[in-house]
């Protein structure tokens, strides 16, 4: 009996040593725009956040910012997500003036205090639209993981976008 509970023991922490690689790769985060407005839990919802394990999709916190210059002053913005009726999809609607230069910066999150996760770096256009979607990714051996977002850069980038808008008037 003692030796059928050593082999039930052993057999289940193996099980447990090898299922351990699959949470060990990386999270992923991607937008979805246009969004589907025949699904009622999306409704006023200008972009969809889908968050991942792999490819499954996951419930993970997401939070974000819009990052803004609006008439030469720069302005933050905590964004609300809500939650729609499919695993891990989160709606956002328009929560920043359409006068200005926006950056949404997107982010999920697998572990304790926003650790090992994923940035999307939305960029807006001067009619509003999104313009483009981005996530910052490096190597590591031989997956394709989620680098870190520097807000630095996100307003080195914005700055040089309203720039651009500027001169361009």
């Amino acid at each position: 009996m003692l030796a059928r509970i050593r082999t039930l023991s052993l057999a289940a922490l193996c099980s447990a040593a090898l299922a351990t690689p699959a949470f060990a790769g990386p999270p992923w985060i991607s937008i979805e725009y246009p969004v589907n407005p025949h699904d009622q839990s999306m409704r006023g919802a200008m972009l969809l956040v889908h968050v991942f394990h792999h490819a499954t999709p996951m419930v993970y916190p997401v939070e974000g910012t819009a990052e803004g210059i609006v008439n030469g002053e720069r302005r933050t913005i905590k964004l609300q997500f809500t939650e729609t009726a499919r695993t891990g999809v989160y709606g956002l609607s328009r929560q920043w003036p359409a006068e200005g230069v926006w950056t949404l910066v997107i982010r999920m999150s697998r572990g304790e205090g926003g650790t090992d996760g994923a940035t999307a770096v939305v960029e807006l256009g001067a009619d509003g639209e999104i313009a483009s979607v981005r996530v910052p990714t490096r190597r590591e051996g031989s997956w394709t993981v989620p680098a870190e977002v520097s807000m630095t850069d996100i307003d080195r980038d914005l700055r040089a976008r309203a720039s651009a808008l500027a001169t361009r008037r």
